[in-house]
């Protein structure tokens, strides 16, 4: 019986962390040594939710379901400032 979970482990990506602190967020050595992984994680940009924008079904669907309904025009000089 052979471990794959072993086999499957990938090296930590030193080359493309350092270059996202270093060279993409200038962070000096000192701050980027400091950060934890998450909060670079963060500072990357990969806490991003992942939410694509909808089709056009989705969007008529949306829209049946959350209608915006007709303004009067008393609300609509309210809102308009």
């Amino acid at each position: 019986m052979t471990d794959t979970s072993v086999t499957d482990v990938k090296p930590f990506p030193w080359a493309d962390v350092l270059h996202l602190g270093l060279c993409l967020l200038r962070l000096s050595p000192s701050d980027f040594w400091a950060m934890t992984p998450r909060e670079l994680f963060a500072a990357g940009g990969w806490c991003k939710p992942r939410v694509g924008v909808p089709d056009r079904s989705g969007l008529e669907a949306l829209m049946g379901a959350f209608p915006d309904g007709e303004v009067r025009r008393d609300e609509w000089e309210v809102m308009s400032g």
